[in-house]
């Protein structure tokens, strides 16, 4: 899920940041139900746009494994990144909160057969077995969550050896965050916090800033970055 939503000035409570007994699932199901209809119409979501998708299928071949590999695709929306990862040789499997997004993945990978299955499910706990996944790709996920370090551990958990994350995050400020799902990140997450909570975890990442307007379809006025690290066979055998 990918979405970011323009809104007036924010309300009196957007600065308070919810604990995860705060947060009903339902409500952000609810919330991404009634928006998946539009989804793609937002540049950096469809990727309708030829040079758009080349810039985000360019990023995705460099970050992700040159050889096929196994991938999650975690609150994969509508299904655009999944279907980019298996144009490029790989297998994928997306989860989703939404039913609505989960219908409109499947057919929009629908021509790929068993190289794409997508799950209805959390993101936050994937129902993915442990250590199954080479890669954990996940665009604009976190704000969504209610407890994403949590989320970021199951993650980690996910990973075979040598095994990485992939993460495209980014930080829009608590005017954007006015209209979205309670949740400790609404607002995004800046890379230096994300990056050292992802440190704690697996290792050190790399953070590669995104600042080019080709990826989002218009200049951007925060921080929007992707993060990568390697789970290695030591921190995988870890208790």
């Amino acid at each position: 899920m990918t979405q970011h939503v323009e809104t007036s000035a924010p309300s009196a409570t957007a600065s308070r940041s919810p604990s995860p007994a705060d947060i009903d699932l339902e409500q952000v199901r609810r919330y991404w139900d009634e928006f998946a209809s539009e989804y793609d119409d937002y540049p950096d979501h469809g990727l309708l746009d030829p040079d758009m998708r080349a810039a985000w299928k360019d990023l995705l071949r460099t970050w992700l494994p040159a050889t096929p590999s196994r991938l999650a695709d975690l609150a994969c929306g509508t299904g655009t990144l999944s279907v980019l990862a298996a144009e490029l040789g790989h297998e994928v499997t997306g989860v989703d909160l939404s039913e609505q997004m989960v219908a409109l993945a499947r057919a929009k990978s629908a021509p790929f057969g068993r190289a794409v299955e997508v799950l209805h499910g959390d993101a936050g706990q994937p129902p993915l077995e442990p250590g199954s996944v080479d890669v954990v790709l996940a665009r604009h996920v976190l704000w969504t969550l209610p407890d994403p370090l949590a989320a970021l551990r199951r993650w980690v958990g996910l990973l075979r050896p040598g095994g990485r994350l992939v993460l495209v995050e980014g930080r829009w400020g608590l005017e954007g965050a006015d209209g979205k799902p309670p949740a400790p990140w609404r607002a995004g997450v800046p890379s230096q916090e994300l990056a050292a909570a992802v440190r704690d975890l697996v290792g050190e990442p790399a953070v590669v800033q995104l600042t080019d307007s080709l990826y989002w379809g218009k200049e951007i006025e925060h921080e929007r970055y992707l993060l990568t690290a390697r789970l290695t066979a030591r921190q995988a055998d870890a208790p």
